[in-house]
């Protein structure tokens, strides 16, 4: 008796040992009509994807992808011939087997030891049926617009299917425990926002209840997506959303922008590779972006993130670069009182910048032998033989040391603005306002505050003309 029980001991301590050791991944591969041919085990990381394992199929289309180490989870690809691929779950049980046939492998497609994952095939097939039934009401909606009985049926039967839609996403969260796939499909939860109601006698109440919505989900919006779940790094999601909040929803306004990046970097900060992630996001979406004075957001990230010490994946090298990079645009942002220049002129008497008195100052960096120069300064000429007596002045600095060149174009063009004369540059005009090329343009209001800059010459009426009407 005692032997068998020391034998049965021992058994169960042999199977926990293996159990211990069973580690990585084995996802064993059974794809009917397709043999003899590589097959690839990709990952989504942001909104690209990347090539993690590949292997032969036998000539009965089977295989194991296989490794010692655990695939850090998220939505995986199985990549076949002919850019077909299908999506498989990566979460905690990385041991199970999947088959499917060639040609129809969204349809056909099993899998044997991962419940999750037959749970995703069932929950994508329904979803996209669910879809196919709300673009069909919208559709009918917009081919009944003349007819207001229908409008009304559709719009009730539009307004069930999304109430439908929401019920079953929170019904597949319910069933699915906080494992992978209830946080993908959480994530896909629009913001509840709630009908407000403002108080009778209210000045544009429908103005008052948009502020109100507007700002409930520009609050709420991340509600349903954790920030500190390293797993949305390799799916879609993550990336998809930040760029929806900071494209669509965040007015493009620096001030606003700099106030909802202090947010999310306070709920990811302490995941390093989620708040790493979102700092290159960040970093790359406003460094890329052509809106103005957007590198004020710039600027930001690299004061707070980049040369603080937090951005542990980046060089030296990159370091001293961006900080070269960022200091050319301190003094030049907008809403920043601009550097005052004090220089000689055409006239042979020096001219300062704040000593104009006018609402608005177009600070003009221009060259008399550059090409664009050449297209530009006359139609700004254009503009200000217009404008000059309702209150706009030109301020031009020649940016070469060809005084010849500079007197000629001058007196050739009649250019009748103050035409600033700083060869040596003692001014540090280029430092101040970061000049690299020409023709460079900034326009500043009655106190010297900088309200645009790089603005095309073309763009420069309709913008004082739109700043005059909503902006004073």
């Amino acid at each position: 008796m005692k032997k068998s029980i020391v034998g049965l001991l021992f058994t169960l301590v042999s199977v926990q040992l293996f159990c211990q050791v069973k580690s990585g991944y084995d996802i064993s591969v059974m794809i009917s009509g397709l043999r003899d041919s590589t097959i690839y085990l990709a990952y989504h990381f942001g909104d690209k994807q990347y090539l993690r394992d590949s292997l032969v199929l036998d000539a009965k289309g089977t295989g194991i992808f296989k490794g010692t180490e655990v695939l850090p989870q998220g939505i995986y690809m199985i990549v076949l011939p002919g850019r077909k691929y299908f999506e498989v779950l990566i979460s905690d049980d990385q041991q199970f087997g999947l088959s499917c046939t060639y040609k129809d492998f969204y349809n056909t497609l099993e899998f044997k030891g991962s419940d999750e994952n037959a749970y995703f095939i069932k929950y994508q097939k329904k979803w996209v049926s669910m879809q196919q039934e709300a673009s069909s009401i919208s559709r009918r909606l917009q081919a009944n617009k003349q007819n207001s009985d229908s409008l009304k049926l559709l719009a009730e039967k539009q307004k069930n299917q999304e109430q439908d839609m929401k019920l079953y996403l929170n019904g597949v969260i319910d069933e699915n425990h906080d494992n992978l796939l209830s946080v993908l499909v959480k994530s896909m939860l629009p913001v509840n926002v709630p009908e407000f109601t403002v108080p009778a006698g209210t000045h544009n109440p429908d103005s008052v209840k948009w502020l109100l919505k507007y700002n409930y989900n520009k609050d709420h919006f991340f509600d349903n997506l954790d920030l500190t779940d390293e797993r949305l790094l390799r799916t879609p999601i993550l990336q998809a959303r930040l760029n929806a909040f900071f494209t669509n929803v965040v007015m493009q306004s620096p001030d606003s922008i700099n106030r909802q990046i202090d947010k999310i970097i306070k709920k990811c900060e302490h995941d390093h590779k989620v708040f790493q992630y979102v700092s290159v996001f960040l970093f790359n979406h406003f460094r890329e972006s052509e809106i103005m004075g957007h590198d004020a957001v710039l600027v930001k990230l690299a004061d707070d993130i980049y040369l603080s010490g937090k951005a542990d994946w980046v060089t030296q090298d990159f370091k001293d670069k961006l900080s070269k990079d960022v200091e050319l645009l301190r003094y030049n942002l907008i809403g920043l009182k601009a550097q005052d220049l004090v220089m000689n002129s055409y006239r042979g008497v020096f001219v300062s910048l704040y000593d104009i008195e006018k609402d608005f100052t177009i600070l003009y960096f221009w060259e008399p032998n550059c090409g664009h120069c050449q297209v530009a300064t006359p139609k700004l000429k254009e503009y200000y033989d217009k404008k000059k007596d309702y209150s706009v002045e030109v301020f031009a600095v020649c940016t070469t040391n060809d005084k010849a060149a500079w007197s000629k174009y001058i007196e050739e063009h009649e250019l009748n603005w103050i035409n600033g004369w700083d060869p040596d540059r003692a001014t540090h005009f280029d430092y101040y306002y970061n000049i690299q090329s020409t023709p460079i343009v900034y326009i500043l209001d009655r106190n010297k505050k900088i309200i645009a800059k790089k603005l095309a010459v073309e763009d420069i009426a309709g913008f004082i003309d739109n700043y005059r009407k909503f902006f004073r």
